[in-house]
């Protein structure tokens, strides 16, 4: 049995169709929404005067996954994007925390490549050290002050779990691996290039 499955997507829409695009979406997601395994879906809108949107999806495992991506109600879907001018220009299967470290990459439909591997394991595991070990310090500090110290461990556990894991998912580890990407890539630091 696999574990969760999250799919990226990149798609171009000509300009000026953002608020039909983002119909077609939601649609998409309400869809999606009636298939059991699916953990949800989003997606990030293009800058002014760009068309790419990038879209993820996110099932329970591939199995769910696969009875989403060949049923009738998505090939509906996929077919009302004709009409907006859409074209999907490169799909990613990720599982685990890799996707967080993917090298950011432009692609175009006449450009397709692979995308780049993910950073040796070791580089992972020092860049989220860096942001889970100081974030530990601070929940664990504040146990007592908000009286969690008096409650049994397998609860002060629970909480800390619940409070750790929104702020690492959303909030720190992308900060970090915004930050870290040079180290994670193999590439010179930020200060050197500078002097350069």
């Amino acid at each position: 049995m696999t574990g969760p499955v999250t799919v990226s997507v990149t798609r171009h829409v000509p300009g000026g169709r953002e608020a039909a695009m983002t119909s077609w979406i939601q649609t998409g997601t309400s869809l999606a929404g009636q298939f059991p395994g699916f953990l949800g879906a989003g997606w990030v809108r293009p800058d002014p005067g760009d068309g790419t949107w990038q879209m993820l999806y996110r099932f329970a495992d591939a199995d769910a996954l696969d009875r989403w991506e060949s049923s009738d109600e998505r090939a509906w879907w996929r077919d009302a994007a004709v009409g907006l001018g859409v074209v999907e220009s490169r799909v990613e299967r990720r599982t685990g925390i890799e996707g967080w470290f993917d090298a950011p990459t432009s692609v175009d439909v006449e450009d397709l490549r692979p995308a780049p591997a993910a950073p040796p394991r070791w580089k992972q595991a020092v860049t989220i050290f860096l942001v889970f070990f100081p974030l530990s310090v601070v929940v664990n500090a504040g146990i007592p002050l908000v009286g969690l110290d008096r409650v049994p461990l397998v609860l002060r556990v629970l909480a800390t779990i619940l409070v750790m894991t929104p702020v690492m998912t959303y909030a720190a580890l992308p900060w970090i691996t915004r930050r870290m990407e040079w180290f994670l890539h193999g590439q010179p630091p930020p200060w050197r290039r500078a002097r350069s």
